[in-house]
């Protein structure tokens, strides 16, 4: 199982981002992937999470209405649209596979997934 994402970088506050995570090595429609994202000392924080099937995404309180998670089945991606960045939200952005087939979204503990990617580098400036 590998997981490389991408699409980090450096954005004025109010700006945008799109993070990609491309998957490989198992069957991509058949897990759940969440975002997670942790700020130098700091515990990793869940972002979002997108469910197998019809999509379902579930996020947390303080990204909703601004991030957008979206998966391609076909492309073995999914991706997090960033709006409205602000400074808080600089840390590295990590994904992750769940870690048993058709689980749940709602899952949002870091023991819940069970590979994770590199992480990508957001940094907001004020």
């Amino acid at each position: 199982v590998q997981l490389q994402a991408s699409g980090g970088g450096l954005v004025q506050a109010g700006g945008s981002l799109r993070l990609s995570c491309a998957a490989s090595g198992y069957t991509f429609s058949n897990y759940h992937m969440g975002w997670f994202r942790q700020a130098p000392g700091k515990e990793r924080e869940f972002v979002a999470a997108i469910s197998v099937g019809y999509g379902i995404t579930v996020y947390a309180d303080f990204v909703k209405g601004r991030f957008t998670m979206s998966r391609d089945n076909a492309k073995n991606t999914v991706y997090l649209q960033m709006n409205s960045l602000k400074p808080e939200d600089t840390a590295v952005y990590l994904c992750a596979r769940g870690t048993v087939q058709y689980g749940s979204p709602r899952q949002s503990r870091p023991d819940d997934y069970a590979y994770w990617g590199q992480g990508t580098q957001v940094t907001v400036s004020s």
